[in-house]
């Protein structure tokens, strides 16, 4: 998608989708064969169920309908949010990932697995996993020592009410 499209696009559909308490976190138009494929990802501090994600694809739909910013020819409309390993990319990203395990890819190199307790303005306060029977320890992480960071899925953990009871 052309940044020219991509910017109109954004400009157009992030009125939107703030009216409707969500953040407009990606665009993004891709060619399937002949038929284009407009994907919106939305998403807010508390979640976005299937009924906020209807909601919003039909403001989203009818205000495209209205306008020439797809320009002339079919596209499909999908609305959705950023999936369980989303990349954290923005602030908010990192609040909204308070008490999940997160794989960061280091700006000194390396990389580092672990539980984000806090985030301020600055950086992270992290829990570092224990290897082999070992106790998690504490870890301050910085913004700028992050060159990439990804939510990862975990499959066993025990919530932390399951574990007071």
């Amino acid at each position: 998608m052309s940044t020219t499209q991509s910017e109109r696009l954004r400009a157009l559909l992030e009125p939107l989708v703030s009216s409707q308490g969500l953040d407009l976190e990606e665009i993004e138009v891709d060619s399937v064969g002949r038929k284009r494929v407009l994907r919106v990802v939305v998403d807010s501090d508390t979640g976005a169920d299937l009924d906020r994600i209807a909601d919003v694809s039909r403001a989203l739909s009818a205000t495209l309908d209205e306008t020439d910013a797809m320009g002339e020819g079919e596209y499909t409309l999908e609305v959705g949010t950023p999936g369980a390993e989303r990349l954290l990319k923005e602030h908010r990203h990192y609040v909204r990932a308070v008490d999940r395990l997160v794989k960061f890819e280091l700006a000194e190199g390396g990389e580092l697995v672990a539980r984000i307790l806090e985030v301020d303005d600055d950086g992270l306060d992290l829990e570092v996993p224990g290897v082999k029977g070992r106790k998690a320890t504490s870890r301050r992480l910085a913004f700028p020592e992050i060159e990439k960071a990804r939510v990862q899925v975990e499959v066993n953990r025990k919530d932390k009410k399951e574990e007071e009871a």
